[in-house]
């Protein structure tokens, strides 16, 4: 079973199969229109199949007791297989998601291959800790704390860089010795399913990883709200993600949401203008604005407003728009029509309640699903255009006056993912970076991430964290044992 097959299956301990019932569903490519491959179509009696392969090498296999260096070299050995597949890995993502091959293989796959490696480093590193008791003689008991992986593990990830996606989620899971069913979206799962392969060449026990496609209704809500399941962890919408805290509240399962954004991202009169507009263009053009972190709302200082817009107005249609698999290309297409028509009805809402076009817009309809990067001016913090999330490549250019102010308009929502600020006075920047409501906080700079570095959003936008030692915490639960030294 390789991906350049138009047909593929499930993963279920350790064994390409197809869905029980036979169905498939297609994928298609953004770029063009036309259908690339049939994924299996799972339902609720494969995902049962599925967790119950992890469960079983959770509870009996050899995965979580095996030690601990040995897990480590079978990471680095995936790491490996990344790196040696990595042209094939960006080409196949991105023709399924359409997300720029450039970005794919020049950032998202380097990215890939250091978290393996540095979660690796993890596994030998997972320590508990000597507690003396407070109200105990000193030698009467002896207390400590394991820290052991918290077992079989959902992880829903969605269409938009869907193997770097996988990768943030797989990565802790494995490294803290819990087994996993892992469920792409359907529109995009070619990438995943090629990281699955590699990940069985890798060297690990059967039904450590499961591989399981199909739609959100008919896989993905059996997945989460499975009785064995004993943790979730989800990107994708905060309409899902609240579905998904209801489905397994049933079961009390753990959870960790990295949900959406409405990020701000402001420029002040002192910035080094060539570097800000450059940098916040990329803030919401990355990915064409299929990107959590979307830096969709703009506030310049009202002092350099024109200027600011005049630069937009030269740099928008200088930005390289095409066929994803194309290196130069730096805004690919939407992933489906229909999330095209639901951006371009952000545009339309705007316009009526007053906004207008500064630059693009324009909707390319043949063949492939695109968008020209489209910047609105006249756009008031109340429009729905600068509440609610996009996922596309539009951004509203807004005024501000004072330090005071931007903050206040910057927290004025119900996300709390991202932020960025663009100044030369330090202290200005380090106050920004302290008062936003923002899990991850960008200083001349956007979307700069590392393996090290915990990624993960406030209020609406998400529980927990991923990369860094932080997000192995979700993945571990801590036990307290004492001896009587009577």
């Amino acid at each position: 079973m390789t991906t350049t097959s138009k047909r593929h299956q499930l993963l279920i301990d350790g064994k390409w199969v197809d869905a029980l019932d036979g169905a498939t569903i297609a994928t298609v490519n953004p770029s063009t229109g036309e259908t690339i491959a049939d994924l299996a179509a799972a339902t609720d009696t494969d995902v049962d199949l599925a967790v119950d392969a992890a469960r079983r090498a959770f509870d009996s296999g050899p995965w979580r007791r095996m030690p601990a260096e040995e897990r480590a070299r079978i990471m680095h050995r995936f790491a490996d297989l990344i790196e040696a597949n990595a042209d094939e890995i960006a080409l196949i993502d991105t023709t399924d998601c359409g997300k720029p091959f450039a970005f794919i293989r020049d950032v998202d796959l380097p990215n890939m291959a250091d978290l393996v490696r540095y979660m690796a480093g993890w596994a030998t590193k997972l320590e508990g800790r000597t507690i003396p008791l407070s109200r105990q003689q000193p030698n009467d008991f002896l207390s400590y704390t394991r820290r052991q992986p918290v077992g079989v593990v959902a992880q829903v990830i969605p269409w938009n860089g869907a193997a770097l996606a996988a990768t943030w989620k797989l990565a802790p899971a494995l490294a803290a010795g819990c087994t996993v069913v892992l469920k792409p979206a359907e529109l995009a799962s070619l990438a995943p399913i090629r990281l699955a392969e590699l990940a069985m060449e890798a060297g690990f026990p059967d039904g450590v990883v499961n591989v399981v496609t199909g739609t959100g209704a008919d896989a993905g809500a059996p997945l989460v709200g499975h009785s064995r399941v004993d943790k979730v962890a989800f990107t994708g919408s905060v309409e899902t993600g609240k579905r998904i805290v209801s489905a397994a509240a049933t079961n009390l399962t753990k959870m960790t949401l990295e949900l959406g954004g409405k990020s701000p991202v402001v420029i002040y009169d002192d910035a080094d203008l060539d570097k800000a507009v450059d940098g916040a263009l990329g803030a919401v053009l990355y990915a064409q604005g299929e990107a959590c972190t979307a830096g969709s709302r703009m506030y310049v200082q009202r002092s350099i407003v024109e200027e600011v817009q005049e630069r937009i107005v030269a740099a928008v249609p200088k930005i390289a728009i095409g066929d994803s698999s194309q290196r130069d290309v730096l805004v690919g297409p939407m992933i489906s029509d229909q999330q095209r028509s639901k951006v371009v009805s952000f545009v339309d809402g705007a316009l009526e309640q007053g906004a207008d076009v500064l630059v693009g817009g324009a909707t390319v309809r043949e063949p492939g699903y695109f968008l020209e990067p489209t910047v609105l001016r006249g756009v008031t913090d109340t429009m729905t255009v600068a509440r609610d999330e996009i996922f596309g490549p539009v951004v509203s250019v807004m005024p501000f006056d004072d330090e005071a102010e931007v903050i206040a308009r910057a927290n004025n929502t119900t996300f709390g993912l991202a932020a960025g600020v663009w100044t030369s006075n330090v202290g200005r920047a380090h106050r920004y970076a302290e008062a936003v409501n923002a899990g991850a906080v960008w200083i001349n700079c956007y979307n700069v991430f590392d393996a090290a570095l915990p990624f993960g959003g406030f209020k609406h936008s998400g529980w927990g964290k991923e990369m860094g030692g932080e997000a192995l915490d979700s993945y571990l639960q801590s036990k307290a044992i004492t001896v009587s030294m009577a």
